[in-house]
């Protein structure tokens, strides 16, 4: 007799076959009545970067070149977030009003001591001030549940994505006088999140890569990272996070000027967002004082092996100071 994992596993396989034609397609989040669009990002070749900016950690520009994933049409909403923090909210999603035992052995994340929203509201409205490693836990939820390996997009995908063929300061060219018909920022977003998708999309159909919140990525930031793809052709570049601090997060947020919004924009996470925290160590899972970072999915093409998979979600919490 087939263990609930495996059935879960061969629906979810059936699914993938589904995806053979490399296209835009809704992702279900198997046993609830839940789902989200993925947009088709092909592969391709371009310049990371910004020579002329006034931030030395976005020079020098270099091209990058990248494998074709599948990335989130939209920031991850509390919609999809919140039934993998808390079982409960699972139990009201899942069809059957049951978790299968593979799902529920899950770590999910401590119950927090804040209101994680600040008031901001929930549906419809961006996960946030959740930490890198609470982002990677989510998605292995998701893969558990769904058999689909999801991550967070290594930072040369990010950019890659939000720039939609562009070598301007945004998708859509270098005026950020334009801004408000693609983004919510400082100057239009009354200091909160707002729902998603409310914004024009970029040239390839992904919303909010300008602002609402900023987005993880994968990689350890360096502010030297691209002195070493000087006058090469970096493939499928990533730097691998060893440490708690720093990493990059990009797009900026409701709460940041326009300049902090450009595609090539690059911002290290902070100890600082967890000043307010009271536990020793700090807690693995929560920036009390970050509710402008959230995060975007990001499904390769070509799936990785299962071990591959299970080292990404794997890998030992790092004891915050």
């Amino acid at each position: 007799m087939r263990s609930k994992l495996a059935i879960l596993l061969l629906f979810a396989s059936s699914i993938s076959l589904a995806q053979e034609k490399f296209e835009n397609y809704t992702q279900v989040i198997t046993g609830t009545k839940l789902s989200f669009p993925l947009t088709a990002i092909s592969s391709g070749t371009f310049l990371r970067g910004d020579n002329q900016s006034s931030e030395m950690d976005e020079k020098p520009s270099h091209q990058v070149k990248l494998d074709a994933f599948w990335m989130g049409t939209y920031e991850v909403t509390w919609d999809l977030f919140e039934p993998f923090l808390y079982k409960d909210f699972e139990l009201v999603k899942s069809d059957d009003r049951k978790i299968p035992s593979e799902v529920d052995a899950v770590t999910r994340p401590t119950k927090p001591y804040l209101d994680m929203t600040f008031g901001m509201g929930k549906e419809g409205k961006p996960a946030l001030a959740m930490t890198h490693y609470n982002a990677i836990q989510f998605c292995k939820w998701l893969y558990i549940r769904t058999g689909v390996f999801f991550r967070l997009p290594t930072e040369a995908e990010w950019e890659y994505a939000c720039r939609a063929g562009t070598t301007t300061a945004y998708s859509f060219g270098d005026d950020a006088a334009q801004l408000g018909d693609y983004a919510w920022y400082a100057e239009n977003a009354n200091q909160q999140t707002q729902l998603v998708g409310q914004k024009k999309p970029n040239a390839w159909g992904l919303y909010d890569m300008h602002g609402n919140v900023a987005e993880w990525t994968y990689d350890q930031y360096d502010a030297d990272y691209y002195k070493q793809f000087k006058g090469k052709v970096a493939s499928n570049p990533v730097h691998v996070p060893t440490k708690l601090y720093a990493h990059t997060v990009k797009g900026g947020s409701f709460e940041s000027e326009a300049q902090a919004l450009r595609s090539a924009a690059r911002m290290p996470s902070d100890p600082f967002w967890k000043q307010l925290d009271p536990q020793v160590p700090k807690s693995n899972w929560w920036f009390p004082e970050a509710p402008f970072i959230g995060l975007r999915l990001v499904r390769p093409a070509v799936t990785p092996t299962k071990e591959e998979i299970l080292a990404y979600y794997d890998k030992a919490a790092i004891k915050d100071f």
